[in-house]
């Protein structure tokens, strides 16, 4: 089993779920990050002033998936959510040593 997460832009998050559900992935997290990398900023002007935004708005989504899909899962969030700009986020694929189900107990993929 693995974990997928994906930190990408805030406004792809709906297209990237959709595609996902079609794919028949059930469940993932969904939390708002802030961050930066290549994209490093911008400066806005407020009353006046101008200031800059050093750490952006991103979505980090999780997924527990098996072995077996997560090139599916990966080349999915890939494809929906590239823009072709700088900023457009990453994905990590971490090992998941186990899953449990707090409701029933059950471990391993059938808690996914």
């Amino acid at each position: 089993m693995k974990r997928v997460e994906a930190i990408i832009r805030p406004h792809k998050l709906d297209e990237v779920r959709e595609a996902l559900l079609e794919k028949g992935i059930k469940g993932m997290t969904v939390i708002e990050v802030k961050g930066f990398g290549r994209q490093k900023g911008h400066s806005e002007v407020y009353r006046g002033s101008e200031y800059q935004i050093n750490f952006l708005p991103k979505v980090k989504i999780e997924i527990a998936v098996p072995d077996r899909l997560v090139e599916t899962v990966v080349s999915t969030i890939a494809r929906v959510a590239r823009t072709g700009q700088v900023g457009d986020g990453k994905i990590f694929v971490v090992p998941l040593e186990e899953v449990i189900r707090v409701r029933t107990e059950e471990s391993g993929e059938s808690a996914l």
